[in-house]
């Protein structure tokens, strides 16, 4: 197996080496993406750092992102797009029924949320349900945790049932020795602007490598300092993948993230007396009594509730089947409605 020094800091392991050992053309090297633009793209080589030209937005090779394996030929060009072995993806911000890749082969994903003004929890959620959807482990941080006054660390460990939440604070230093104890792989970094991300991969990574800016006073809301998703080797091994602030956290295709993240809904909906049970006042419903007992809340059920049916809409328009059959239940409900009205009216 060739052992590929220079790209070992970039994630280059024996397990990815054998992976990938037999789709590497004899004419190419192995490389990572470290940063994309338009045509071009930085990656790590076996020879080191360089410059690659990316295929045509129209060729088999496309839609490549930061952490992604390829193969790249004698002429600097990208060859092949190895198979990702996890991606985490959103609806495209174009609206159009397309997923857009924000991190490829991605093992740790820290969902950032500033604990110096008002933690949602509805978008914690819908950013554990991405990760949870990509294969990889999600770790919630409450950043800024010097600056907070109160921090809802037993709210937050409530609605993310098998993450680890921790408090950080990349100015003083809390919570980062546990935080790195914890990091594996590659890890990806996601949230909002002005949710601390940069600083946090600062100090992660040990020097200045990310520009950082203030947040606004009046609503603790910061710019995209972070304008490209860019991979850097973690000094104590590993790699660190910043990405720009997230305004909208569009699902694609997550029905397995949402049961991940939502597993206390999951399990008490499998304790209900009919398994079609919609939890909003049915007999026997085990959600609805766990909320009269205080152990759910109403707005988690609504925030699952919510994306839910987000993702099934998402899946519907990408979904010829799912689509067509629900033009086919409108076309139903539209002839009941109108023999409805013809029976009413013939009745006067």
């Amino acid at each position: 197996m060739v052992v590929h020094d220079l790209l070992v800091p970039y994630g280059w392991t024996e397990a990815v080496a054998a992976q990938y050992a037999s789709m590497i053309e004899e004419d190419c090297v192995p490389a990572r993406v470290i940063r994309m633009d338009r045509s071009e793209c930085d990656v790590a080589t076996p020879d080191g750092l360089a410059r690659a030209r990316c295929p045509r937005p129209d060729s088999e090779v496309s839609g490549l992102c930061t952490g992604d394996w390829v193969t790249v030929d004698a002429t600097s060009a990208v060859r092949r797009l190895l198979p990702r072995r996890s991606a985490i993806m959103r609806s495209s911000v174009s609206g159009r029924s397309q997923g857009q890749v924000l991190a490829a082969n991605v093992d740790t994903v820290l969902i950032c949320a500033a604990a110096d003004g008002d933690v949602d929890l509805g978008r914690i959620e819908r950013m554990l349900a991405l990760a949870w959807e990509s294969n990889a482990q999600p770790i919630v941080l409450l950043t800024k945790a010097d600056a907070a006054d109160d921090l809802p660390l037993a709210q937050v460990r409530a609605v993310a049932p098998g993450a680890a939440v921790l408090e950080v604070s990349a100015n003083t230093g809390l919570g980062l020795d546990v935080l790195t104890a914890l990091l594996d792989g590659t890890v990806a970094l996601l949230g909002p602007s002005g949710a601390g991300k940069s600083t946090l991969a600062n100090a992660l990574l040990g020097a200045e490598v990310f520009a950082t800016t203030a947040v606004r006073d009046t609503d603790k809301k910061g710019r995209h300092t972070t304008v490209h998703r860019e991979l850097r080797p973690l000094p104590g091994g590993g790699t660190l993948i910043d990405t720009p602030g997230l305004r909208g956290v569009g699902l694609w295709d997550a029905a397995e993230g949402i049961e991940k993240t939502f597993s206390d809904i999951e399990t008490l909906a499998a304790q209900c007396r009919f398994g079609d049970c919609a939890h909003h006042g049915e007999p026997g419903c085990a959600v609805r009594e766990a909320i009269d007992n205080g152990e759910l809340t109403q707005r988690r059920l609504d925030s699952y509730d919510k994306l839910a049916r987000e993702n099934e809409w998402m899946r519907a328009r990408t979904d010829k089947r799912l689509q067509a059959e629900r033009e086919r239940a409108w076309r139903d409900i539209s002839k009941q409605h109108r023999k409805m009205f013809r029976e009413r009216n013939s009745r006067r």
